[in-house]
Protein backbone atom coordinates (compact mmCIF):
# COMPACT_ATOMS: atom_id res chain seq x y z
CA UNK A 1 0.00 0.00 0.00
CA UNK A 2 1.37 3.40 -1.00
CA UNK A 3 1.83 6.01 1.69
CA UNK A 4 -0.13 9.25 1.42
CA UNK A 5 1.71 12.17 -0.15
CA UNK A 6 3.44 14.60 2.16
CA UNK A 7 1.37 17.78 2.55
CA UNK A 8 2.90 20.75 0.75
CA UNK A 9 3.16 22.84 3.91
CA UNK A 10 4.96 20.03 5.72
CA UNK A 11 7.27 19.51 2.75
CA UNK A 12 8.22 23.19 2.69
CA UNK A 13 8.91 23.19 6.42
CA UNK A 14 11.19 20.15 6.17
CA UNK A 15 13.06 21.60 3.19
CA UNK A 16 13.46 24.94 4.95
CA UNK A 17 14.85 23.33 8.12
CA UNK A 18 17.09 20.97 6.17
CA UNK A 19 18.54 23.71 3.99
CA UNK A 20 19.33 25.80 7.06
CA UNK A 21 21.37 22.90 8.40
CA UNK A 22 22.95 22.29 4.99
CA UNK A 23 24.07 25.90 4.55
CA UNK A 24 25.55 26.14 8.04
CA UNK A 25 27.37 22.82 7.74
CA UNK A 26 28.42 23.19 4.11
CA UNK A 27 30.10 26.54 4.71
CA UNK A 28 32.23 24.87 7.33
CA UNK A 29 34.05 23.08 4.51
CA UNK A 30 36.15 26.20 3.93
CA UNK A 31 38.09 25.44 7.10
CA UNK A 32 38.74 21.87 5.99
CA UNK A 33 40.01 23.06 2.61
CA UNK A 34 42.49 25.41 4.29
CA UNK A 35 43.55 22.82 6.88
CA UNK A 36 43.99 20.12 4.22
CA UNK A 37 46.39 22.25 2.19
CA UNK A 38 48.25 23.37 5.33
CA UNK A 39 48.63 19.69 6.31
CA UNK A 40 50.61 18.96 3.16
CA UNK A 41 47.88 17.85 0.77
CA UNK A 42 47.52 19.58 -2.57
CA UNK A 43 44.28 21.17 -3.74
CA UNK A 44 43.08 18.13 -5.67
CA UNK A 45 43.87 15.69 -2.87
CA UNK A 46 41.99 17.88 -0.42
CA UNK A 47 38.98 18.13 -2.73
CA UNK A 48 39.09 14.38 -3.41
CA UNK A 49 38.78 13.70 0.32
CA UNK A 50 35.62 15.78 0.52
CA UNK A 51 34.22 14.21 -2.64
CA UNK A 52 34.96 10.57 -1.86
CA UNK A 53 35.10 10.34 1.94
CA UNK A 54 32.51 13.02 2.77
CA UNK A 55 32.41 12.72 6.50
CA UNK A 56 33.74 15.83 8.16
CA UNK A 57 35.17 14.53 11.44
CA UNK A 58 37.08 11.76 9.64
CA UNK A 59 38.48 14.22 7.11
CA UNK A 60 39.69 16.58 9.83
CA UNK A 61 41.23 13.66 11.73
CA UNK A 62 43.09 12.35 8.69
CA UNK A 63 44.39 15.78 7.76
CA UNK A 64 45.40 16.42 11.36
CA UNK A 65 47.35 13.17 11.62
CA UNK A 66 49.13 13.80 8.31
CA UNK A 67 49.86 17.40 9.24
CA UNK A 68 51.38 16.28 12.53
CA UNK A 69 53.73 13.93 10.70
CA UNK A 70 51.76 10.74 11.29
CA UNK A 71 51.95 7.77 8.94
CA UNK A 72 49.30 7.44 6.21
CA UNK A 73 48.16 4.17 7.81
CA UNK A 74 47.53 5.88 11.15
CA UNK A 75 45.65 8.67 9.37
CA UNK A 76 43.50 6.20 7.44
CA UNK A 77 42.82 4.05 10.51
CA UNK A 78 41.79 7.08 12.55
CA UNK A 79 39.48 8.32 9.79
CA UNK A 80 37.96 4.88 9.27
CA UNK A 81 37.32 4.47 12.98
CA UNK A 82 35.47 7.77 13.17
CA UNK A 83 33.52 7.00 9.99
CA UNK A 84 32.35 3.65 11.35
CA UNK A 85 29.54 5.41 13.19
CA UNK A 86 27.90 5.96 9.80
CA UNK A 87 27.46 2.19 9.54
CA UNK A 88 25.26 2.29 12.64
CA UNK A 89 23.35 5.23 11.18
CA UNK A 90 22.75 3.19 8.04
CA UNK A 91 21.29 0.30 10.01
CA UNK A 92 18.80 2.71 11.55
CA UNK A 93 17.98 4.53 8.31
CA UNK A 94 17.56 1.53 5.98
CA UNK A 95 14.14 0.41 7.27
CA UNK A 96 12.99 4.01 7.62
CA UNK A 97 13.91 5.33 4.16
CA UNK A 98 13.28 2.03 2.34
CA UNK A 99 15.45 2.81 -0.65
CA UNK A 100 16.40 -0.07 -2.94
CA UNK A 101 18.80 -0.81 -5.77
CA UNK A 102 20.86 2.05 -7.16
CA UNK A 103 19.03 4.59 -4.99
CA UNK A 104 20.08 2.72 -1.86
CA UNK A 105 23.73 2.59 -2.95
CA UNK A 106 23.71 6.29 -3.83
CA UNK A 107 21.99 7.24 -0.58
CA UNK A 108 24.68 5.44 1.43
CA UNK A 109 27.17 8.15 0.49
CA UNK A 110 24.91 10.77 2.07
CA UNK A 111 24.66 9.05 5.46
CA UNK A 112 26.23 11.58 7.83
CA UNK A 113 25.34 13.03 11.21
CA UNK A 114 23.17 15.84 9.88
CA UNK A 115 21.20 13.87 7.28
CA UNK A 116 20.52 11.19 9.88
CA UNK A 117 19.35 13.72 12.46
CA UNK A 118 17.01 15.39 9.96
CA UNK A 119 15.32 12.14 8.99
CA UNK A 120 15.01 9.79 11.97
CA UNK A 121 12.59 12.09 13.77
CA UNK A 122 10.09 12.09 10.90
CA UNK A 123 6.89 10.09 11.38
CA UNK A 124 6.56 8.82 7.79
CA UNK A 125 8.88 7.45 5.12
CA UNK A 126 8.01 10.30 2.77
CA UNK A 127 8.95 12.98 5.28
CA UNK A 128 12.09 11.11 6.30
CA UNK A 129 13.21 10.91 2.68
CA UNK A 130 12.70 14.63 2.13
CA UNK A 131 14.71 15.49 5.24
CA UNK A 132 17.45 13.01 4.38
CA UNK A 133 17.87 13.97 0.72
CA UNK A 134 17.55 17.73 1.18
CA UNK A 135 20.09 17.74 3.98
CA UNK A 136 22.44 15.19 2.46
CA UNK A 137 22.53 16.58 -1.07
CA UNK A 138 22.63 20.18 0.17
CA UNK A 139 25.61 19.54 2.43
CA UNK A 140 27.40 17.44 -0.20
CA UNK A 141 27.24 20.19 -2.80
CA UNK A 142 28.06 23.07 -0.46
CA UNK A 143 30.75 21.17 1.45
CA UNK A 144 32.63 20.33 -1.74
CA UNK A 145 32.35 23.86 -3.11
CA UNK A 146 33.53 25.30 0.20
CA UNK A 147 36.41 22.82 0.35
CA UNK A 148 37.58 23.98 -3.07
CA UNK A 149 37.39 27.63 -2.01
CA UNK A 150 39.32 26.94 1.21
CA UNK A 151 41.94 24.82 -0.57
CA UNK A 152 42.54 27.37 -3.34
CA UNK A 153 42.63 30.28 -0.90
CA UNK A 154 44.77 28.34 1.55
CA UNK A 155 48.05 29.84 0.30
CA UNK A 156 46.62 33.33 0.64
CA UNK A 157 45.12 32.65 4.05
CA UNK A 158 48.43 31.45 5.46
CA UNK A 159 48.57 29.26 8.54
CA UNK A 160 44.97 28.33 9.53
CA UNK A 161 45.99 28.49 13.19
CA UNK A 162 46.24 32.26 12.80
CA UNK A 163 42.47 32.38 12.39
CA UNK A 164 41.71 29.66 14.92
CA UNK A 165 40.77 27.14 12.20
CA UNK A 166 42.91 24.49 13.88
CA UNK A 167 40.28 24.34 16.61
CA UNK A 168 37.80 22.93 14.08
CA UNK A 169 38.91 19.36 14.75
CA UNK A 170 38.45 19.57 18.49
CA UNK A 171 35.22 21.51 18.07
CA UNK A 172 33.80 18.88 15.74
CA UNK A 173 34.64 16.08 18.17
CA UNK A 174 33.16 17.90 21.15
CA UNK A 175 29.98 18.69 19.20
CA UNK A 176 29.56 15.00 18.37
CA UNK A 177 30.34 13.88 21.91
CA UNK A 178 28.47 16.39 24.03
CA UNK A 179 24.88 15.16 23.41
CA UNK A 180 25.97 11.68 24.53
CA UNK A 181 27.20 12.76 27.96
CA UNK A 182 23.87 12.60 29.76
CA UNK A 183 24.58 9.08 31.00
CA UNK A 184 27.10 8.47 33.82
CA UNK A 185 28.61 5.54 31.91
CA UNK A 186 29.32 7.77 28.90
CA UNK A 187 30.78 10.47 31.14
CA UNK A 188 33.21 7.98 32.69
CA UNK A 189 34.15 6.71 29.22
CA UNK A 190 34.79 10.24 27.96
CA UNK A 191 36.99 11.16 30.94
CA UNK A 192 39.05 7.94 30.76
CA UNK A 193 39.45 8.17 26.98
CA UNK A 194 40.53 11.82 27.14
CA UNK A 195 43.01 11.10 29.94
CA UNK A 196 44.54 8.18 28.04
CA UNK A 197 44.80 10.15 24.79
CA UNK A 198 46.45 13.14 26.48
CA UNK A 199 48.94 10.93 28.30
CA UNK A 200 49.97 9.23 25.05
CA UNK A 201 50.42 12.37 22.95
CA UNK A 202 54.08 12.95 23.94
CA UNK A 203 55.19 9.32 23.49
CA UNK A 204 53.39 7.81 20.46
CA UNK A 205 53.01 8.78 16.79
CA UNK A 206 50.23 11.16 15.75
CA UNK A 207 46.90 9.42 15.36
CA UNK A 208 47.59 6.65 17.84
CA UNK A 209 46.16 8.52 20.87
CA UNK A 210 42.77 8.67 19.12
CA UNK A 211 42.84 4.96 18.39
CA UNK A 212 43.84 4.18 21.96
CA UNK A 213 41.05 6.37 23.31
CA UNK A 214 38.57 4.49 21.14
CA UNK A 215 39.80 1.29 22.77
CA UNK A 216 38.49 2.59 26.09
CA UNK A 217 34.98 2.71 24.64
CA UNK A 218 35.36 -0.81 23.24
CA UNK A 219 36.48 -2.19 26.61
CA UNK A 220 33.69 -0.44 28.50
CA UNK A 221 31.23 -1.78 25.93
CA UNK A 222 31.87 -5.29 27.26
CA UNK A 223 31.24 -4.26 30.85
CA UNK A 224 27.68 -5.18 31.90
CA UNK A 225 25.56 -2.08 32.21
CA UNK A 226 22.88 -2.03 34.86
CA UNK A 227 20.11 0.49 34.05
CA UNK A 228 19.05 2.76 36.90
CA UNK A 229 16.51 1.15 39.17
CA UNK A 230 12.94 2.40 38.99
CA UNK A 231 11.67 3.10 42.48
CA UNK A 232 8.69 0.97 43.37
CA UNK A 233 5.49 2.52 44.56
CA UNK A 234 4.80 2.41 48.26
CA UNK A 235 2.28 -0.34 48.82
CA UNK A 236 0.95 1.50 51.80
Amino acid sequence: MNEPAVPEQTRRQIVRDSMAVAIATGAYGVSFGAIGVASGLDVWQTCAMSLLIFTGASQYAMAGVLGAGGAPFSAAATGLLLASRNLLYGLRLAPLLRFSGVRRVSAAHLVIDESTAMSITRPTTGEARIGFLTTGVGIFVLWNLATLVGAVAGDHLGDPRTYGLDSAVGGAFVALLWPRLKDRRNQVCAVLAAALALSLVPVVPAGMPVLAAAGVAVVLGFVPHRPPAIPSEDAS
